[in-house]
């Protein structure tokens, strides 16, 4: 098992940037692919960024790319999520996921995620 806390949210002005990272427990982090999920109030949960296990196979949803960079430093057990260019339409509570099980085309799905961190908060204002 991984338990995940998330940390990084806050308060920030439109075109600004903030770091989301994600703390695992467990000496097996390397063996689990990491996603970032986001929910807006009244929404459902979408897919933001993932990274695979292998830390070569990267994904992002059509709204952030080119904004969002994640990344994994399998040494402390710690995956990242580099915001920039923020926009109001960015703001919702993040979440970090974790599973070790789904094939590499279940990436998007959060319901192939078995772990979860509590969520940070992340809000954008215009």
């Amino acid at each position: 098992q991984v338990q995940l806390v998330e940390s990084g949210g806050g308060l920030v002005q439109a075109g600004g940037s903030l770091r989301l990272s994600c703390a695992a427990s467990g000496r097996t982090f390397s063996t689990y692919h990491m996603g970032w999920f986001r929910q807006a109030p009244g929404k459902e949960r979408e897919f933001v960024a993932a990274i695979l296990r292998s830390g070569v196979n990267i994904y992002y949803a059509d709204s952030v790319k080119g904004r969002f960079t994640i990344s994994r430093d399998n040494a402390k057990n710690t995956v990242y999520l580099q915001m920039n260019s923020l926009k109001p339409e960015d703001t919702a509570v993040y979440y970090c996921a974790a599973d070790s099980r789904f094939s590499v085309s279940d990436y998007i799905s959060y319901l192939k995620y078995g772990y979860w961190g509590q969520g940070t908060q992340v809000t954008v204002s215009s």
